[in-house]
């Protein structure tokens, strides 16, 4: 613990000669090496300790200042080393700042009996008129949040998470407010509550009540101006800028929000993006974006998503051109179950034209086009597998993530074929066989449920997840064998259904157990149930193998995987593969005719396929 000395008479004169006053010079405790010539017109009210102020600190690019405290009140401080605190407007009251900080031109910064700082306040998502459904606290990721929202109505289930994160945040709840280290703070009218950690900048904000801002090194925060933020966390790496209005969110890492966007209740996760709109009791998962002002988020779930104006969605068609449009994933959620698009998995999407889709069934088209002509929506199954548009994000997704590897708090399974997306697949190609053979081969078109499928629609449909399911199964394989761990899955765990947690994949059996373990206390901690879901990520090859396994056994119809089995299965592989790269590049062609693209544009992107064949092996 560092040592503070009270003052000598000596340096409580010169403070006096520089205009300072003290409630108390008794009070006022400062660190050996202390210069009282660094401070001037500072009023220092109950306890107060200081440390050493010898260096300059850069302003802005070229313009350095002496470290000090001049034009200030301070009650109940501590400041550290090297740190310029200036023009304060109104006071400082129980603060803890950091070394190396640059406070200037700030009205008020305070903290009050009861803060809590953003953490352990209960929001309801999904249902803006609800009861409260998720607890904020600074730790929370994408997949507890998901797993709190989805077992909502398990009240034992509920009750023991909200006692987990309230001991947790009990016990990590400082008394006063804290500043980093190297935190910069200017021309910002108020802040109240709040702690700002190392390394982070405050420039312009409006006001900062009841907020956490977290760092870690190489992802700092950016709060600009006119931000107004209440009862909200701000993790690593965000930006949030020009006139934003949060009140009771979290908002992930990496994330950016600007241009007058303003939420409530709301979460948002993992290099999200938000301007200009709305957003209200939203689930906002990883991948996340939105950028009309008309476009409202409210009591729905999303992730790798982007709002377009009103009800537009954006242009999900759009493909080979400059504008990288957001698409899809999984299955986007209303409050009230309902799914606004087919659900997909990384880098796809579904289009809806006119209507929603309101029968839970579509979920088992995936990868599908919905097309509204008049009074008739018209399903084209498993279209979207062989667009240049899924061929693309398969491959923008991973790049587009700029959180500092080995420090993400939400978790990201990047694969686009999967149990959970393939387990789809599996359904819905068994559907169309089902209706062919219900009403054979010759009808021009098919009725499902209140959707028509044209007979050429459902040959394809067909045609495409069978590709799918031979790249998915040759993959696999072929990544087993490379990890030398080919032959019997270590065991059965990864069998049966597989869920989505906003970005974890994990099987069923997996969730369950994780149910019962919090349940039986047999998890006592939050940080132990969200270390569960890392332990579940990283075994997801084993869980994935011993699902693929039997997907293998039951799609060839063989009771083991002999080499003879394995060597048909890369051939399928390459086969499938080679046809699906052969339709994406009449897809491409299919839009260069149409005058889209420019002739470089197509050619850059034909490279790029005619080297698919390197992958192969």
């Amino acid at each position: 613990m560092r040592k503070y000395r009270a003052l000598s008479s000596e340096e409580i004169e010169v403070l006096e000669k520089n205009d300072c006053w003290a409630e108390n010079w008794a009070t006022v405790r400062v660190t050996d090496g202390f210069l009282p010539k660094s401070c001037h017109r500072v009023i220092f009210y109950g306890d107060i300790k200081l440390g050493t102020y010898v260096k300059d600190v850069e302003i802005t690019k070229g313009f350095m200042k002496h470290t000090g405290i001049r034009n200030a009140t301070l009650r109940n401080v501590t400041i550290g080393d090297n740190c310029l605190i200036e023009n304060i407007g109104n006071y400082i009251n129980n603060y803890i700042i950091g070394n190396d900080c640059y406070v200037s031109n700030v009205s008020t910064m305070e903290t009050v009996d009861g803060a809590n700082y953003g953490e352990g306040n209960l929001i309801s998502v999904l249902n803006e008129a609800g009861d409260g459904n998720l607890v904020l606290f600074k730790d929370l990721n994408s997949q507890l949040a998901a797993f709190e929202v989805k077992h909502l109505h398990d009240k034992e289930l509920r009750d023991a998470i909200s006692k987990m994160v309230q001991d947790d945040v009990k016990d990590n709840t400082p008394t006063v407010g804290i500043i980093g280290n190297g935190v910069r703070i200017i021309n910002t009218k108020e802040i109240v509550n709040t702690i700002i950690e190392d390394g982070n900048e405050v420039s312009g904000a409006s006001r900062l009540s009841e907020v956490t801002i977290a760092s870690i090194p190489g992802a700092p925060v950016f709060i600009g101006t006119g931000v107004i933020l209440e009862n909200c966390i701000i993790s690593e790496g965000c930006k949030i800028t020009n006139s934003v209005k949060m009140q009771d969110c979290f908002v992930g890492e990496a994330c950016h929000i600007s241009n007058g966007f303003t939420a409530n209740q709301s979460v948002f996760f993992a290099n999200s993006y938000m301007s200009n709109g709305e957003a209200c009791a939203a689930f906002c998962g990883p991948f996340s974006a939105s950028h009309h002002k008309s476009s409202l988020l409210i009591g729905g779930m999303f992730s790798f998503y982007n709002a377009g104006s009103s009800t537009n969605f954006s242009n999900h068609a759009y493909k080979m051109g400059p504008m990288h449009w957001g698409t899809l994933e999984r299955g986007t959620k209303t409050a009230s179950g309902c799914y606004l698009l087919m659900p997909a998995t990384i880098g796809t999407f579904s289009v809806c034209f006119g209507k929603l889709m309101h029968h839970p069934n579509t979920r088992n088209l995936p990868f599908s086009y919905l097309i509204a002509y008049g009074d008739i929506m018209y399903l084209v199954p498993g279209r979207n597998i062989t667009t240049v548009g899924l061929y693309r994000d398969i491959r923008k997704w991973p790049k587009r993530d700029v959180r500092p590897q080995g420090n993400q708090k939400s978790i990201v399974n990047f694969d686009w074929l999967s149990p959970f997306s393939v387990g789809e697949i599996v359904k819905g190609k068994k559907i169309l066989e089902d209706l062919r053979e219900a009403s054979g081969e010759d009808v021009s078109s098919y009725n499902f449920h209140d959707y028509v499928i044209q007979n050429s629609s459902l040959k394809k449909g067909i045609k495409y997840y069978d590709i799918a399911l031979r790249i998915y199964m040759g993959a696999v394989l072929k990544r087993v064998q490379k990890s030398r761990r080919f032959g019997l899955p270590v065991n059965a765990v990864g069998e049966g259904d597989w869920n989505d947690l906003a970005g974890l994949l994990l099987p069923d059996s997996e969730e369950q157990r994780l149910i019962a373990d919090i349940k039986n206390g047999t998890l006592q901690t939050i940080q132990q149930v969200i270390q569960r879901f890392r332990e579940i990520n990283d075994n997801y090859r084993d869980y994935q193998w011993a699902w693929t396994y039997r997907m293998i056994l039951d799609y060839y119809g063989i009771t083991e995987i002999t080499a003879a089995d394995a060597e048909r299965i890369r051939q399928d592989y390459v086969t499938a593969r080679r046809a699906w790269i052969a339709e994406i590049r009449k897809d491409a062609e299919k839009e260069y005719k149409l005058g889209d693209i420019e002739p470089e544009v197509l050619a850059e992107f034909l490279d790029k396929l005619d080297h698919e064949i390197d992958f192969e092996n």
